[in-house]
């Protein structure tokens, strides 16, 4: 199956507003000119409005960073469903290693994130991957697989094909360290198998899984030559606008 590319800037705890809107802006004319592909920014909560706005004439996709479960209640900090939607915001990023691995968040509140965004007609961006010790043991396939299936407990499949996957390595994220292009698609390989053997092939071949760990304009042509990989969750890279503009336009 011939999946749409999906190149996703997480901009995380970075940017003024009026710095997010610039950046966006130049991430849209890029975009524009790139109508084969599928082009995304996270910006912090705070500039999620203003970003929208500024983009409500272009074809860039705008996410949250987070999305709490609940439409609404005593979750202080927390930002619903029904908040995004209401700014014109229908993308979620659920999952990070960072809010696993620096906020606590077990698959079981991902999972609860997960179905909680699916219910608020928010599409989740669902992030799964191993640490450097799970992998120098040998348990990077073990750890997937956990991970899986205990963010997707109780999704549909007729919920699946609204969610974006994204593989990445712990020990890749802001490190420099990248992933090999064999390591990466082996990865992704087995996602895909595990939606087939737990959903089924059509489903799986579907569902876009990108990258995310350490992607920059020098890498990204050969990640996206793998036939499962099918975009990339951008960090530091995305932060400028050129380096983004040079994984935007992958060749």
């Amino acid at each position: 199956m011939n999946r749409r590319p999906l190149i996703a800037g997480n901009w995380k705890m970075h940017l003024t507003v009026s710095e997010a809107v610039r950046l966006a802006q130049a991430a849209a004319q890029t975009c524009g000119a790139c109508p084969d592909r599928d082009v995304m920014v996270a910006p912090a909560f705070t500039a999620l409005t203003k970003v929208r706005e500024a983009l409500k004439d272009t074809s860039l996709l705008v996410a949250a960073q987070n999305v709490a479960w609940e439409r609404e209640g005593a979750y202080t900090g927390e930002v619903s469903p029904v908040m995004l939607q209401d700014i014109g915001v229908h993308f979620a990023i659920i999952g990070h290693s960072e809010r696993r691995q620096i906020f606590g968040e077990d698959d079981a509140m991902i999972n609860c994130r997960l179905r909680g965004a699916l219910a608020g007609g928010i599409q989740p961006v669902l992030c799964v991957g191993e640490t450097l010790e799970e992998r120098e043991t040998g348990r990077t396939i073990s750890v997937l697989e956990q991970q899986m299936r205990q963010d997707l407990q109780g999704v549909s499949a007729d919920k699946m094909h609204q969610i974006v996957l994204a593989y990445e390595p712990v020990w890749a994220i802001g490190t420099g360290k990248t992933a090999t292009t064999e390591q990466a698609q082996e990865a992704h390989a087995f996602l895909r198998r595990f939606l087939t053997e737990e959903y089924e092939k059509n489903i799986a071949d579907g569902v876009r899984i990108l990258y995310g760990g350490s992607v920059k304009p020098e890498n990204i042509d050969n990640l996206m030559a793998q036939p499962d990989i099918d975009g990339a969750l951008v960090g530091g890279a995305a932060l400028q606008a050129e380096s983004f503009d040079r994984i935007i336009r992958f060749r």
